[in-house]
């Protein structure tokens, strides 16, 4: 009865601990720290909250760079991967769809060639960013439906793309999906005619702010 009652009292005591207090201690250093962060770090344009920097959100306008899939449709409150083992036939499937959307939108693509973050959802099911790579592919089908220069487009993907953090920690060579749809916003209004190339676009596309 002892041993149980210790056990019972350890286990209550580390739930308590670990399930309560160190989240609700880490968050509120968090927001001291870096508020922002914290909150996901908000985007504005316009005065207009458009989304979020560290959540990924949909675009579905063949105008617009895509972002990665998510197993929960981008859904925050119910984060995560959709666990199907490689093997899965239903995985397999999903894969294959997303296969042949981009090969429907981009004319001159390869299988081999389309990188792997334009096909699996990440673990989160929110990732905001893509490669380097996944957003180059899609600047020709962008270029076509804006009527502008694919080398403009190419220096726009590249001119956002982010590094590891403080040079050493994580990944490089990302670009966060959302700015660069603002980004691609802006700099269609400011284009002039250089900039510009005589094409008729597939359809009138639209982000998801």
């Amino acid at each position: 009865m002892n041993m149980f009652r210790i056990a019972f009292r350890f286990t209550f005591l580390s739930m308590l601990l670990f399930g309560v207090l160190y989240p609700l201690a880490m968050t509120e250093t968090a927001r001291l720290i870096a508020p922002d962060s914290a909150k996901g770090r908000p985007v504005y344009r316009d005065g207009t909250l458009v989304g979020f920097k560290n959540i990924g959100q949909l675009f579905t306008g063949p105008d617009y760079f895509w972002g990665r899939p998510s197993a929960t449709g981008y859904n925050a409150a119910a984060s995560g991967g959709s666990n199907l083992s490689a093997s899965n036939p239903e995985f397999a499937d999903e894969v294959e769809n997303r296969v042949d959307s981009l090969l429907k939108y981009h004319p001159g693509l390869t299988r081999q060639a389309i990188p792997p973050d334009l096909l699996t959802a990440s673990a989160s099911g929110l990732d905001p960013h893509i490669s380097l790579e996944a957003a180059l592919i899609q600047t020709p089908r962008i270029a076509r439906n804006r009527g502008l220069k694919e080398e403009d487009l190419e220096t726009l993907v590249r001119d956002h793309e982010e590094g590891p953090l403080l040079g050493i920690f994580g990944p490089g060579g990302l670009v966060n999906v959302l700015e660069l749809n603002l980004a691609l916003d802006e700099f269609s209004k400011k284009a002039g005619p250089e900039s510009r190339i005589s094409s008729q676009p597939e359809a009138d596309g639209s982000g998801s702010y």
